[in-house]
């Protein structure tokens, strides 16, 4: 079956799910994202879409790997993103048809559930790859409410929030989470599935926060090329008040939500760290 063009809206039923397994093949496909999609997915996250100016916000790319996983049978319900790397060779049009292709690179057990390692790439009409998408993800146990256990995590890239050109921020509420989430994944959408998943709340998807962080790179520099690794720190629930945080350099950007229970009062969940800027 080829994977539907990212703006069909359309979701496999029927799989056969299987257990994650090193070095198992993704079934290739074909995808993009159309312009109705980018249009409507954005706005809903208060996104001005002309931001992009025609090209694919490479946030997407992040879901459509996920996708691509879902399609050749590795569920994705109940996974938590925890390392993401982007890298992007040139921007992907709207309404480009590309040719997604994957494997998982490794499988390790942690006292939490499975640390899945997934690498994805993304080939333009000219057999060129125009976008990987590799990730780190866990796959929690049924139920897990074990904290910690996730394996090493990446020191962090900001370290102190106070130092950041902070921007205006931005109120989530269910009914834009729920309106951008897709099925696959009910922690994003489900209040019982994220409890037991042990989340207060459902949580927004990793590549709806780094659509903040996307919007704010290509408002301020519409990059040829870029390659980042991006860290998932801290859940952001859909009905944080979240804005995004730059510093001086321009090269670490963060996602930042404000939690009134706690010192410091703003904190990072997530980080965007920039390799390479073309």
């Amino acid at each position: 079956m080829v994977a539907p063009t990212c703006g069909d809206n359309e979701f496999v039923s029927d799989i056969q799910w299987k257990e994650a397994e090193e070095g198992y093949q993704l079934e290739p496909d074909m995808v993009g994202v159309t312009t109705d999609y980018q249009q409507e997915k954005l706005t809903t996250c208060g996104i001005d879409p002309d931001v992009f100016a025609g090209v694919a916000d490479p946030s997407f790319f992040i879901g459509i790997a996920i996708q691509a996983g879902v399609n050749s049978g590795i569920s994705a319900e109940g996974a938590v993103n925890m390392v993401q790397s982007l890298e992007v060779v040139r921007p992907a049009l709207l309404d480009e048809l590309l040719l997604v292709e994957g494997r998982i690179e490794s499988v390790q057990e942690v006292a939490r559930g499975d640390r899945v390692e997934t690498h994805v790439w993304f080939s333009d009409q000219e057999g060129q790859v125009i976008l990987r998408a590799n990730r780190v993800s866990l796959r929690p146990k049924p139920n897990s409410l074990e904290k910690g256990g996730a394996g090493v995590r990446p020191e962090p890239v900001i370290k102190d929030v106070s130092v950041l050109n902070q921007k205006k921020g931005f109120q989530l509420t269910p009914d834009i989470v729920r309106n951008y989430s897709s099925e696959g994944n009910s922690i994003h959408y489900d209040e019982s599935a994220a409890r037991a998943g042990g989340f207060r709340a459902p949580i927004i998807g990793g590549g709806m926060g780094v659509h903040y962080l996307m919007a704010d790179l290509w408002a301020s520099q519409s990059p040829d090329s870029v390659a980042c690794n991006i860290y998932f720190r801290r859940p952001i629930f859909w009905d944080d008040l979240i804005s995004v945080g730059v510093d001086e350099s321009d090269t670490a950007f963060g996602l930042l939500k404000r939690d009134p229970g706690s010192e410091p009062s703003v904190k990072v969940g997530t980080e965007m760290e920039l390799l390479n800027l073309g």
